[in-house]
């Protein structure tokens, strides 16, 4: 068994024991769901996994300055910030805190894409890791 799959497996019993929190204090998400896929290649931890937000079953993209129509997220921790300390504990806890954190320009109500959503899906790659994000904002 190769060790990326190792380290997956005690990841996963990990999230089984300290299963995520739910993070109901901003309105904007409270009592909503999404829905993350990760992918994983045998470079995993040494390389970042490829995050993104799927729509299935009533469960929709999350609104967010940072989180393109599609799903692609751009934080800083699935690219170039990425550590392979990091979990997918510690990644999803992040997407939490970025969510949590969304009061842009202090109405926690006003929903947005980034300002370059639809130029961006229009000619995305498939894969999120494909693109270099520029990290201009960590306001929210």
């Amino acid at each position: 068994m190769p060790g990326y799959t190792k380290r997956l497996g005690r990841e996963l019993s990990d999230l089984k024991t300290n299963p995520a929190v739910v993070m109901d204090d901003n309105p904007l998400y409270a009592g909503k769901t999404f829905r993350l896929q990760f992918r994983f290649t045998p470079t995993y931890p040494i390389e970042a996994p490829e995050v993104q937000f799927i729509a299935s079953l009533g469960r929709g993209i999350p609104m967010h300055p940072h989180i393109y129509s599609n799903g692609h997220i751009c934080l800083d921790v699935l690219g170039s910030g990425w550590s392979p300390i990091q979990t997918v504990g510690s990644v999803s806890m992040s997407i939490q805190s970025m969510l949590a954190g969304n009061d842009r320009n202090g109405f926690p109500q006003r929903t947005e894409r980034p300002p370059d959503d639809a130029r961006y899906i229009a000619s995305a790659p498939i894969s999120p890791k494909q693109t270099r994000f520029v990290y201009h904002d960590d306001n929210v």
